[in-house]
């Protein structure tokens, strides 16, 4: 080998060495950076929440908006996705999964704290990808103390209905249709049409469960078409700034609202003191049945990268400890069994249903999202249809069918359900 070779090999192996050591250098400077956490808190909630990371002794960066779904699919497509998401979207939290985004959360929480429908191990691949980080109940009705209503369907004018929000409009009636096929037929059909099993040839959408329950509800916003467009027209946390829908921000008169538990954050603070509960199946349209579970939702957090700081955020707040925090400062919920609610009438109620009992998550949330856009676009397009005819039927069956396609199409794309089941049996 001559000299000048000798040189040229030297030269090439410290230029290796010199790679090899940036590589070293931004590694351990990644490792250092501040965890990245996209979520939907904002405003008050946000500031809650970062009391409660705070808390955990780990750096974070957190970014709340209502545009999650657009902002999360940015940074993924430009390669910088946050570390940590926290999403009520279990559907699209499993279409990341499918394409190999999400990283394992095995071991990080213990899953005797977390039982059925909450706990992630359910997934079909075996492997847990998200777990939940704030509960809330549905099923419920708000009322004001001391005006509880008949276990009867209640008429149109007296329900507060708001169908806006920041990010996704529509979803609050889906909470209806939900709540009306979960009650009428019981989690065993509710659980096939969210993750559409059943055989290929079946048609959840436009089955009878699914299309007498839209119905019902239909019908109930036909007793009062003016009630159906200010629904439309408003926000489902009513005015900015004002006492919710229920405490003097929905239709004039009404005096009850079919929300979850989160609705109490709308809620002033000397309104909360005044707001009580029931379970919702007596009071629906279409004649009111016995409860057969309570559909529950929850927000979700999942890991986009292989930080190991981003793990260890993840297994702190998921712990008995972080999630007792965040009770008490934000008076939010918890999937954990081991957080002790608030010494109050109102949370223990909330607690009971959230943890005991048949329980089923949100069939929306779990339902890929191209599915769950067009059921809140079809529920805005009930409530338009009768507002603008209400003498013409909205045609459910046609805007069932049109849901069905996007099914039929969502099914062919991703293929199996992302998890086993969205209920728990006790």
């Amino acid at each position: 080998m001559t000299r000048r070779l000798k040189l040229l090999v030297l030269l090439v192996v410290m230029l290796l060495i010199a790679a090899a050591g940036v590589v070293v250098v931004w590694t351990q400077h990644d490792d250092e950076e501040p965890v990245t956490i996209l979520g939907t808190w904002t405003g008050r909630q946000e500031e809650q929440f970062k009391t409660v990371l705070r808390g955990l002794g780990i750096p974070f960066r957190y970014q709340g908006t209502a545009a999650q779904r657009e902002v999360l699919l940015s940074k993924v497509q430009s390669g910088e996705p946050p570390d940590v998401v926290i999403m009520p979207g279990i559907g699209e939290l499993a279409e990341y999964e499918h394409h190999g985004r999400l990283k394992p959360l095995d071991g990080l929480y213990d899953p005797k704290q977390y039982g059925a429908p909450w706990n992630a191990a359910g997934t079909a691949s075996g492997h847990v990808y998200w777990v939940p980080v704030k509960a809330d109940l549905k099923s419920i009705v708000w009322y004001r103390e001391g005006h509880r209503p008949a276990d009867s369907p209640a008429p149109m004018r007296s329900w507060c209905i708001g169908m806006g929000d920041d990010g996704a409009s529509g979803w609050p009636g889906t909470d209806w249709i939900e709540d009306l096929v979960l009650q009428r037929s019981g989690p065993g059909v509710y659980t096939k049409w969210a993750l559409n099993t059943g055989g290929p040839a079946k048609k959840w959408w436009t089955s009878d469960p699914v299309r007498t329950a839209w119905t019902a509800w239909a019908d109930l916003l036909r007793q009062d078409p003016r009630a159906a467009r200010t629904a439309l027209l408003t926000d489902h946390r009513g005015a900015p700034g004002g006492h919710g829908l229920l405490f003097g921000g929905g239709a004039a008169g009404c005096s009850l609202e079919h929300q979850g538990s989160f609705a109490r954050s709308f809620y002033g603070k000397k309104d909360t003191e005044h707001a009580r509960l029931m379970d919702s199946a007596p009071l629906l349209p279409g004649g009111g049945t016995r409860v057969r579970a309570h559909e529950v939702t929850g927000d979700f957090a999942a890991l986009f990268s292989n930080s190991s700081r981003a793990r260890e955020l993840i297994r702190r707040l998921s712990s008995r400890k972080a999630q007792q925090k965040w009770a008490e400062v934000a008076g939010v919920f918890s999937a954990n069994r081991e957080v002790i609610p608030k010494d109050e009438v109102v949370e223990h109620q909330i607690a009971q249903r959230l943890l005991k009992g048949p329980r089923c998550l949100d069939a929306s949330d779990v339902m890929a999202p191209a599915v769950r856009d067009a059921f809140y676009e079809a529920v805005l397009l009930t409530i338009a249809r009768v507002a603008a005819k209400p003498g013409k039927d909205p045609d459910v069956r046609g805007l069932l069918r049109d849901v069905q396609q996007v099914q039929d199409v969502s099914t062919r794309d991703t293929g199996r359900a992302a998890l086993r089941t969205v209920c728990s049996t006790r």
